[in-house]
């Protein structure tokens, strides 16, 4: 396809939003928090296990690779079936939302010692939220530690071994989720900067370079993309609802609550207060490329009829568009890069499961046992759930649709703390309050209004969303004035 068959404005639009919302508007976030040369708890509190300086660079990409799992993957193919305004809302979501969301999460956890987000919700919203959140955090990083083993084991088995059939009981299939579970526990259980640190870095470059072929194919073998008009505000062939549906489709890109657990794991390992916006808000910034160059690739290929009725919206659309815009001696390159974005961040979400248990029930963990007591039980539970999903597809979709619902649930507090951080500090409050609130709006009307919820007509589910989202608002005021007055 000849180069000047390329259309992509909306798309380049979207990019444009997303680079200069990095350039201004992330400065404007970090100004407000004013990092300074204060001690990090890498220095402070260094164990050589969780708690260890490494620089700006490795420090970024091992937290790309901790966020950037197969949410902007999964959640682009199938936010981009809404159309082309996925490529507004995305980059949009991102710098007012995401980009907030996962440096405020990080910078308050390098302010507070490196606590994870369970902690930072016991300190700024009380013990009875404490207690909420640390029963859901933990189900969602095991749920997503599933989901992670499950999709690289089956893009894996696909690509290099030819399966089609993806059931436990073939061994490819079953030998090569325990391979990937074996390496989440070992990477849970080794210090940071061994595995992890070092490896990283490698792995990171990598993704990048698959994710950059495929932006490269867009010019090469030329891409047609729909634009953005005021009758094609939502195409989602299911009739789908724009609100709350694509928020809650589109996380990992746009704003994810997992991304709080990730970025307080960096929190121990971040040498100066000053790196914290390239890392957390940089970050990502370019996990939401990645999910735009992904979404693209994906409206090219369902437009043009190459994926079958019943893989749209799967993970298989990523073999289907690798094919078609990389050469194929290059294609199992891309494969391999998306491979790599769910097993980066299923070893991680153990390990943060790992430390939030353990800081809970306050257990130390630079003896490996004190690791193992926790990491075996949790290691049981993932291959429980994971031997359940692959009961069916619908048991599969129910993980997914409670992970999703789990993951933007999260964000609300993490957004929640920093609004109450700022307030306490006569800062301005409404860039973390007001993306909150929204997300109360989001959640509670898709678990009201989903099956896997409370099934209600939408109309009543937004009601009860608007509601809630009060309640949340009134709360956090009176919250803020009562920790003034302390």
């Amino acid at each position: 396809m000849p180069i000047y068959n390329i259309i992509m404005t909306t798309f380049i639009i979207g990019i444009c939003i997303l680079f200069f919302g990095y350039i201004f508007y992330s400065k404007y976030i970090d100004k407000i928090f004013a990092p300074d040369d204060r001690l990090t708890p890498a220095h402070k509190n260094r164990d050589n296990i969780d708690f260890i300086p490494m620089s700006r660079l490795k420090n970024a990409l091992i937290h790309l690779l901790n966020i950037a799992g197969m949410g902007p993957i999964i959640g682009a193919i199938q936010g981009i079936l809404f159309g082309p305004i996925a490529f507004i809302l995305i980059p949009l979501g991102c710098v007012f939302a995401g980009g907030v969301h996962d440096y405020f999460s990080g910078m308050l956890s390098v302010r507070n010692k490196g606590a994870q987000i369970t902690g930072l919700i016991n300190k700024y919203l009380g013990k009875n939220f404490f207690r909420i959140f640390i029963v859901i955090v933990s189900i969602m990083l095991l749920l997503l530690a599933t989901v992670f083993v499950y999709t690289a084991g089956d893009l894996f088995a696909e690509r290099f071994m030819g399966v089609k059939d993806f059931v436990i009981t073939d061994p490819k299939v079953f030998g090569t989720y325990i391979v990937i579970l074996l390496y989440f526990i070992v990477a849970t259980l080794f210090p940071i900067d061994k595995i992890i640190g070092k490896f990283y870095p490698v792995l990171g470059a990598f993704l990048i370079l698959g994710t950059g072929l495929v932006l490269v194919g867009f010019f090469i073998n030329g891409i047609n993309l729909q634009e953005i008009s005021f009758q094609n505000l939502n195409l989602h062939p299911k009739n789908l609802p724009l609100i709350p549906m694509f928020f809650m489709t589109v996380s990992c890109g746009l704003l994810s609550g997992f991304h709080s657990t990730q970025a307080t794991i960096i929190s121990r390992t971040v040498d100066k207060e000053k790196d914290g916006k390239y890392i957390f808000y940089g970050m990502m910034c370019l996990e939401c490329l990645i999910a735009m160059i992904w979404a693209a690739a994906a409206m090219d290929v369902y437009s043009s009829g190459i994926v079958p009725q019943n893989l749209i919206g799967t993970v298989n659309v990523v073999n289907i568009a690798a094919n078609k815009f990389v050469p194929l001696n290059l294609a199992f390159i891309v494969t391999l890069a998306i491979i790599i974005l769910p097993v980066t961040s299923g070893d991680t979400a153990l390990r943060g499961l790992r430390i939030t248990i353990a800081d809970a029930i306050n257990l130390e963990q630079k003896k490996i046992i004190n690791r193992l007591v926790i990491v075996v039980p949790v290691t049981v539970c993932v291959m429980a759930i994971l031997i359940w999903a692959k009961t069916s597809a619908d048991s599969f979709s129910m993980i997914w649709r409670y992970f999703t619902f789990f993951n933007q649930l999260i964000a609300i507090p993490a957004l929640s703390c920093a609004t109450l951080y700022l307030a306490s500090n006569k800062k301005n409050f409404l860039v973390t309050l007001l993306p909150a609130l929204f997300y109360v709006f989001i959640t509670m009307s898709f678990i009201f209004s989903e099956k896997v919820g409370f099934n209600l007509p939408l109309k009543y589910a937004e009601i009860i969303g608007f509601v809630l989202t009060l309640i949340v608002f009134i709360y956090l005021i009176h919250k803020s004035k009562a920790n003034a007055k302390d």
